[in-house]
């Protein structure tokens, strides 16, 4: 199986299409976000993996989720996954990062332990 996306989004609406074919709409995809209130603070932002399974392969892995800051880890999620083979798949992972300065958390992924997919997220200072 492999990683062929993974975003920080708003929010996300899965919709059927011809052939039978589904679709996923993403909303709000970022890679920066302003502060609620000043630090610290926690937010929860919502990380969307995609990921693919051949049709050669079994389709079950475990997705693991390392929230990095200056490489320490800072969080971490691990879930099981099952792809259908020849077929994509998605996971949702939510965590609560604390901030204690404005800067950069980056999402390590990957599964069963292969190639790393590393998405940074920016928290800047609150608007206004």
């Amino acid at each position: 199986m492999d990683i062929v996306a993974a975003v920080f989004i708003e929010e996300m609406e899965m919709r059927q299409a011809p052939g039978p074919s589904a679709r996923i709409d993403l909303t709000g995809v970022h890679f920066s976000l302003a502060a609620p209130s000043p630090v610290p603070v926690t937010i929860e932002p919502h990380l969307l993996v995609l990921v693919r399974c051949r049709p050669d392969e079994p389709g079950q892995g475990a997705l693991e989720v390392v929230y990095k800051r200056d490489d320490e880890q800072i969080a971490r999620n691990v879930q099981p996954l099952q792809v259908e083979p020849g077929k994509f798949n998605y996971r949702l992972v939510r965590a609560q990062l604390e901030f204690t300065d404005y800067g950069v958390v980056e999402a390590h992924c990957r599964l069963d332990g292969g190639t790393t997919t590393i998405v940074p997220l920016t928290l800047l200072p609150p608007v206004g």
